[in-house]
């Protein structure tokens, strides 16, 4: 299954989504570069390009799962490998950004280690990052290369717009999300309301009030990931002590760590709503989530930027 349109072009994918690399092939209508990654007995990692790529453009797939120390050392292997048999050009496909939450010293003698990361990436050797919804905007200005940051926005709007949900109010989980939020209310003709929230500890957050009217109406609240689900519920009583109804969530990110399932599944959500930018595997679904797509989207960003076309539209 080879498109000629991508003669010059090889797709390879590492091993924390083989799933959404197939995808992604499938949708470029091109088979996945011949690739062998392996374990030895001791942890390393070993990678090998099994087909000549002299002078050819190679696009790199490697999500951040639960693994992210395993998922990271497996890309820098692999991108080596590319790098070692004479690629052209790599451009790395990271879904999920692994580390992204240490954007920032919010403590003293605290690491910035999304910078740490962006550095280690950079030191291999990349042309370009490919990647969705940041925990931050600004984790692109830790990158000499080109970021093209894209958003899953258009496919939680699509979905959002078919179930036409009356009295809908968007909400933010935090400050933080409540441009994207906005954004996404825009697109659904809906409020806008957000949640106040401190952390005193790592994966615990604390509601203390909410903005905006929420009293009667239906509630999407929306964040950029899920990790242990102890931030996301922990504003549900919140909200119910406030009369809302019905309560969606959407994530683009499903890390779904630690108790992160039970705590989904006994919350009262009326539906979950991720994508598969992080394989969710059968022992962490639960009733009434539902997995969106994203192989479309990152497809079509890498056809745009193989044929030299402005990709900007996907931003949105």
């Amino acid at each position: 299954m080879i498109n000629s349109s991508f003669d010059n072009m090889r797709l390879f994918c590492g091993s924390s989504h083989q799933g959404l690399g197939q995808e992604i092939a499938k949708t470029l209508g091109i088979s996945l570069g011949k690739l062998q990654v392996s374990k030895f007995s001791c942890g390393e990692y070993y990678s090998r390009i099994e087909e000549s790529i002299r002078g050819i453009e190679a696009y790199v797939l490697q999500t951040i799962s639960e693994q992210p120390n395993d998922d990271y050392m497996e890309l820098f292997i692999l991108m080596d490998a590319l790098k070692r048999s004479s690629a052209s050009k790599i451009h790395v496909i990271i879904p999920h950004f692994g580390y992204a939450r240490q954007d920032k010293k919010s403590a003293p003698r605290e690491p910035i280690s999304s910078r740490l990361i962006a550095d280690l990436l950079s030191a291999v050797g990349f042309n370009r990052l490919i990647t969705l919804d940041l925990h931050s905007d600004q984790i692109q200005g830790f990158f000499s290369q080109p970021v093209d940051h894209l958003t899953a926005m258009p496919l939680f709007v699509d979905y959002f717009k078919k179930k036409n949900i009356s009295n809908l109010v968007v909400v933010a989980p935090d400050t933080g999300r409540a441009k994207f939020s906005k954004k996404l209310s825009d697109h659904l003709n809906a409020k806008l309301a957000i949640m106040h929230k401190t952390r005193p500890a790592h994966n615990v957050a604390e509601i203390t009030n909410v903005v905006g009217e929420v009293k009667g109406k239906n509630l999407l609240i929306v964040d950029d990931m899920i990790d242990t689900a102890g931030s996301v519920t922990s504003g549900l009583s919140a909200l119910r002590q406030l009369g809302c109804q019905d309560i969606y969530l959407a994530t683009t990110h499903p890390v779904f760590s630690g108790p992160a399932t039970d705590r989904l599944s006994k919350a009262g959500f009326k539906e979950v709503v991720v994508t598969n930018s992080i394989d969710v595997p059968d022992r962490k679904k639960f009733p009434g989530l539902t997995v969106l797509s994203i192989a479309p989207l990152l497809a079509e960003a890498i056809k745009r930027n193989h044929e030299k076309k402005s990709i900007s539209s996907l931003f949105i």
